[in-house]
């Protein structure tokens, strides 16, 4: 007797790399651990062209965990199953037949950071919205209606999404669209009290299809996958949901690493700070000083020293979470940055390095002379590094910038300055930056301008 096919439970938004290697790798996981069973209908999100290879290979795949976990070398080989159904959501039918499915509960998403957005576009029954939250608004309208406002059949959506409180930007989003196109106010009322939004916060590298070791990882396989997805051994999702949401999908229960917040605040702050201010405090660092990769990076015996020094000194004892957890959330930081099988360009993190710079390093660097009373050492070397980043040539060096062009012209006039002293005094007075005229806050010119020459000095450009 042939075994049953688990239900269709979640509705996953977007069918690309990363929710392959995280939702179906954690829910293939779950299903494998008897802990919980479901299935998942993925909808392709970005295109109106069906992916063949989801058709040829019946939604089948592989998940290759390789990196460094713990010091242990990772390099584990995972069949997917657990995707049951896949679409364009190119039919109205097609988004009428999942609305109606009475066993869906879930709805993950990852359609970008871009994709939480409002457009405003008009209410046309029987045709497809062009937004991610509209096609979703359209979806819980016909769900309401078939099952006549039943509490029960509300879903729960766990966006995907880089973005701050994104449960609660969708929900509004959608409540927004329902209130356009002047649905039921009974329907609204369903929304806000028999649907769920959390917010989420997930945290994985997954690089996608391992072009460079295919022939190897071939042997392996049992059929060609052209859906082949590489993930780092890390994993973090952090859902800000009550006892019910973590009752009902209890992925933690099956060793994985999920958590269940009341307040998912500080897991954000952690990760801008430690993982993504790391990444944004080496790029110019390291660049400037020949390196390419993060691995390299933090390999070097100077630079990997500096690094750490910068994080476990200069950024950790600033973030709000418990220290002993947030110390080992960066030592497993600095060990994914190591990971041999991933090769991350600092270019590649470079975009946009002003704007991530105020975002997850300024921060820091302020908490630190809030408690300190003085500048941060490393931190303010990066910040000098940045400066001298953003000359675009360093020596015979041409430097790859890829930001806004008024930023970039900025720069340049900045660099046009007739002494250091005038450049870190234009840079730190300029609003448009930073939010406010950091040449007030008290001896941060001085320190800026001392450290940038040094740096200088130190490259051999004075």
């Amino acid at each position: 007797m042939s075994k049953q096919e688990p239900p269709i439970r979640i509705l996953q938004i977007g069918n690309g790399n990363f929710l392959r290697g995280f939702l179906d790798w954690m829910i293939q996981k779950t299903n494998e651990k008897g802990v919980w069973e479901g299935g998942i209908h993925s909808i392709q999100i970005h295109s109106t062209e069906t992916d063949q290879r989801m058709i040829r290979q019946a939604n089948k795949f592989h998940v290759w965990t390789a990196g460094i976990e713990k010091g242990e070398k990772i390099d584990l080989l995972d069949e997917i199953d657990c995707v049951k159904g896949y679409t364009c959501l190119t039919d109205f039918s097609e988004l009428k037949q999942l609305s109606q499915n009475p066993t869906l509960e879930w709805v993950v998403s990852n359609t970008t950071e871009a994709g939480i957005n409002y457009e405003k576009e008009a209410f046309q029954p029987g045709t497809i919205p062009k937004t991610f939250p509209a096609k979703m608004t359209a979806l819980l309208w016909e769900r309401f209606q078939f099952f006549g406002g039943a509490s029960e059949m509300g879903l729960t959506f766990l966006p995907c999404e880089l973005i701050a409180n994104n449960g609660d930007q969708l929900q509004e989003i959608m409540l927004q669209y329902a209130r356009d196109w002047s649905l039921e106010e009974a329907f609204i009322d369903w929304i806000k009290k028999s649907c769920k939004f959390c917010n989420t916060l997930v945290d994985r590298i997954v690089p996608g299809f391992p072009k460079e070791k295919i022939n190897e990882l071939s042997d392996r396989l049992t059929t060609k996958d052209e859906l082949l997805v590489m993930a780092e051994p890390y994993h973090f999702w952090a859902i800000e949901g009550d006892k019910e949401v973590e009752k009902s999908l209890p992925l933690h229960r099956a060793g994985l690493n999920v958590q269940f917040v009341t307040d998912i605040k500080p897991y954000r702050e952690r990760k801008v700070r430690i993982l993504n201010g790391a990444h944004t405090a080496l790029v110019p660092y390291a660049y400037l000083q020949g390196l390419r990769t993060v691995r390299e990076s933090i390999e070097h015996h100077e630079i990997g020293k500096w690094l750490r020094g910068l994080v476990f000194e200069e950024i950790v004892p600033h973030v709000s979470l418990d220290r002993e957890e947030t110390f080992r959330f960066a030592e497993d930081v600095m060990e994914r940055f190591a990971n041999p099988f991933i090769r991350h360009q600092l270019r590649s993190i470079a975009l946009n390095q002003i704007s991530k710079f105020k975002f997850r390093v300024l921060p820091s660097l302020m908490d630190y002379f809030e408690e300190k009373g003085h500048w941060p050492q490393r931190l303010m070397e990066s910040f000098a590094a940045t400066l001298l980043f953003y000359k675009g040539q360093v020596g015979d060096q041409k430097i790859p910038l890829n930001d806004d062009p008024e930023i970039l012209i900025l720069f340049e006039e900045f660099w046009k300055s007739n002494s250091e002293k005038e450049l870190v005094q234009k840079v730190l007075s300029e609003e448009k930056l930073w939010g406010e005229n950091l040449a007030l806050r008290s001896g941060l010119s001085e320190s800026l301008e001392n450290v940038l020459g040094n740096l200088q000095a130190d490259l051999g450009l004075l």
